[in-house]
């Protein structure tokens, strides 16, 4: 998401030595860390949860998908005239 160099981090750990002091700096570093994690919590709770929608879409599409080829079918057989009936088997021992 973020990316950061060495040298970049470097300097934003300075700054905020000389801002907040070193008294401060380890609070600050820990509401940080602690801010980042919820942030980042709250990123893979959404993209689950994203992901899950996306397949539930796509499993009604592909039910939908089946569903009117399944009609389509029935369609086409119940348009078909019924084949002859076969002769049964007593039928054929009276022969």
């Amino acid at each position: 998401m973020f990316e950061f160099s060495l040298g970049e981090l470097v300097v934003v750990a300075v700054v905020a030595l000389v801002v907040l002091g070193p008294e401060r700096l380890p609070k600050a570093a820990r509401l940080a860390g602690l801010g980042l994690r919820r942030l980042r919590a709250q990123w893979v709770t959404m993209k689950n949860e994203l992901e899950q929608e996306l397949a539930r879409e796509e499993l009604a599409r592909s039910l939908r998908e089946t569903q009117q080829a399944l009609d389509e079918t029935r369609a086409s057989l119940e348009q078909r005239p019924a084949p002859p009936p076969a002769p049964s088997d007593e039928a054929r021992h009276d022969r």
